[in-house]
Order: structure tokens, then C-alpha cells, then sequence
């Protein structure tokens, strides 16, 4: 089943269950991505577009959480909380520590990387690895970690 036909499906059973706030994410995660098609000139979008579609989604609602926790806006944040969580269902599976470090011991082997000069070298051959499954920062720590 195709994302937005998961997100069809999500969308008409939190109408049913009157799930306003759900519902809400759900047709804006809907909306970002047929924008997203409209601007490539096509109905539908390939599973590695539709990633990229929802992560940047997920990536503004953690900004945003933070931002809302520093002004101290718990109000916001914590429905914050609940959209990152929906939007989360529809990611695919997160790497472990251990996976990504090992992914980016290989990466950087295959490069030939030996210090912290060839870290863009390494961060453009390993995301196109991880796209969707670990957070940018966090394998940008692990990689920094690795070439020091």
C-alpha cells in the first residue's frame, strides 16, 4: 500500500473516530505531498520522494518543539508531541546506534576517509544509505565521532 493510500485510510478512520487533531495532521502530511507532486509535474511520487516529503515535515515539527520548549510555550510543545508521534507512524523503522555506526564505519572505509576534511565527502556518499531511517544530526555526530 502506497503512503498516501495509508494516509487516505488513516484519514477517513479518524474522521469516523472524530479525531480532529489527527485528522488534521493527517491532511497536512496529505496536502505536502501533492504539493510536492505538483511541483515535480506529476500525480504520484516515488517512496523516496514521499520520504523526503515526510521528513522535512517531521524535521519543522521537532524545530518548532524546541523553539515552543525555549520560549516556554508547554502548551504548543506538547501538541507538538502528538504530531511528531503521527508522523512518526508513517517513517520507516529508525537505525539503532549500532546499525548506523556500523554503516558509517563501512562508509567511511569506502571513501578512504581519514580526517575531519573528508567529512563531506562521507556525509554525501552515507545519506543517500540512511535517508529516512536516522536523524541528519545524529549521523552527523557519529561520523565527526568516527573521523576525530
Amino acid at each position: 500500500m502506497s503512503l498516501l493510500e495509508r494516509l487516505n485510510q488513516d484519514m477517513k478512520k479518524a474522521m469516523k473516530n472524530k479525531e480532529r487533531d489527527n485528522l488534521s495532521v493527517i491532511r497536512m502530511v496529505k496536502s505536502s505531498l501533492q504539493n510536492e507532486g505538483y511541483k515535480l509535474g506529476r500525480q504520484e511520487l516515488t517512496d523516496d520522494e514521499a520520504l523526503t516529503v515526510l521528513s522535512r515535515e517531521l524535521k519543522q515539527r521537532k524545530d518548532s518543539y524546541q523553539e515552543f520548549k525555549n520560549a516556554g510555550r508547554d502548551d504548543l510543545a506538547d501538541k507538538l508531541v502528538s504530531e511528531i508521534a503521527l508522523i512518526e507512524t508513517y517513517m520507516p523503522r529508525q537505525l539503532s546506534d549500532e546499525e548506523l555506526k556500523s554503516i558509517v564505519i563501512q562508509t567511511i572505509s569506502d571513501v578512504n576517509a581519514s580526517s575531519k576534511a573528508d567529512m563531506g565527502k562521507v556525509m554525501s556518499a552515507l545519506m543517500p544509505k540512511v535517508k529516512g531511517k536516522a536523524d541528519g544530526g545524529r549521523v552527523n555526530a557519529i561520523v565527526q565521532q568516527h573521523l576525530s
